[in-house]
């Protein structure tokens, strides 16, 4: 038994013991047990059935794209969005330093290189102008492809990461992309549902990826998903996700495929999340703006911004701690709330400093490092009360009293 009220290691996606407030759980609200009660009725439980084929065209739908392809989850998607994508062996994909492992591994499951650039400080996304400067400075053109003048590598894509509910600054980007015939991956892993410029993520780049987890805004359990609008990457990434069979009669393979397939019963399940997927999305934006209200006058906490071109769903609702003004640092604060049994959670280990990725490429990330020593995430479950909410809060302003 755990009696360490410092160790926050709640199982994600799982609601807590003894009364303790999570960071974020699933919300069941829906028609979640009478669609997978047909599932099991019917027998249709495995990776076959019409749920896997409902939900993907609900998601492409809702997204703006033409195509969809459900994966095992999040990671089996970026791996095959890099694929078809034509991501090579010793290639290189420029990714932001701040985000989940997840990207950076899918990068390398395809053979080639993470590139680390910093994120930029006013909304935390991938900095399009540490971008720009890589590919202008320290790039050169070989015939058609694009080399990195010291590892003498392919660039071939670029990887942008909406974090934590929050569009990145896409536009700049695209524009880098098409003047150096770059692909464009959007991870948009936690962010189902937000907006730039009035255009859901998604839809922004060449082909993009979902992800069902249990802490995310909508879940399968587990699962993922490709989007895109080409019809030919679609058809591939269906082709690879299911094992590469060319002949389903005589299991006749003509390269290596690969299992990734969502099953029917997880398919059900979010068939039945995408029905109050709005409803989700606004139960966030209205704990973040209860949080943001109550800390306003609260020196030393500095809420994550929505920028104005943005619609984040504030998947973790998350601040900076200035440590001077607030009184104590964020890893103090982390442990205050533990004590309280409010679960909280530091940002990501920026990936340049991952002992996972200490020989791959990157710039100075000064931004991201700082972020990481600063920034907290509160709960942010789509069923968090106001009861629970006001708890979270007076817990943060007991610890600045303290």
């Amino acid at each position: 038994m755990n009696t360490d009220p410092t160790n926050t290691t709640f199982e994600p996606g799982a609601p807590s013991a003894g009364g303790g407030i999570p960071l974020c759980v699933p919300e069941i609200r829906g028609n979640e047990w009478r669609y997978i009660k047909e599932c099991l009725d019917t027998n249709w439980v495995s990776s076959v059935g019409e749920y896997v084929t409902r939900f993907e065209r609900q998601v492409a739908d809702y997204v703006g794209a033409r195509h969809a392809v459900a994966a095992t989850n999040g990671t089996a998607a970026l791996h095959i969005a890099l694929l078809v994508a034509g991501v090579q062996p010793d290639d290189e994909v420029l990714l932001p330093a701040l985000t989940f492992i997840a990207p950076a591994n899918a990068v390398r499951y395809v053979g080639a290189w993470p590139v680390f650039v910093d994120v930029e400080p006013e909304y935390w996304q991938m900095d399009a102008r540490a971008v720009a400067d890589f590919l202008k400075n320290e790039c050169r053109r070989q015939g058609d492809a694009l080399v990195n003048r010291r590892t003498g590598r392919r660039v071939s894509a670029i990887l942008p990461v909406h974090i934590l509910g929050h569009p990145v600054d896409m536009d700049p980007l695209l524009e880098l992309a098409r003047e150096y015939h770059l692909a464009v991956i959007e991870d948009a892993t936690e962010s189902l549902g937000a907006r730039y410029h009035g255009r859901r993520v998604g839809a922004l780049g060449d082909v993009a990826c979902f992800s069902f987890n249990g802490n995310k805004i909508i879940t399968t359990g587990g699962g993922g998903m490709l989007v895109t609008d080409r019809e030919g990457w679609a058809r591939r990434a269906k082709y690879l996700t299911t094992q590469a069979k060319d002949d389903p009669v005589e299991y006749i393979h003509h390269e290596v495929g690969y299992n990734y397939r969502l099953t029917n019963i997880q398919a059900a399940m979010g068939v039945a999340q995408m029905e109050n997927l709005d409803a989700y999305i606004a139960a966030k934006r209205e704990i973040a703006a209860r949080y943001t209200a109550a800390f306003a006058d609260l020196p030393g906490i500095h809420p994550m911004r929505e920028a104005p071109w943005a619609f984040s769903i504030h998947w973790l609702y998350t601040v900076r701690v200035d440590a001077d003004a607030f009184g104590m640092d964020r890893r103090a604060l982390h442990k205050h709330l533990a004590e309280a049994s409010i679960q909280s959670r530091p940002l990501w280990q920026p990936l340049h400093l991952s002992p996972a990725f200490a020989d791959q490429e990157h710039r100075p990330c000064p931004v991201a490092e700082r972020l990481n020593r600063e920034a907290l995430s509160l709960p942010s479950s789509v069923g968090l009360t106001p009861a629970e909410a006001e708890r979270v809060i007076a817990a943060v302003r007991a610890a600045h009293t303290r």
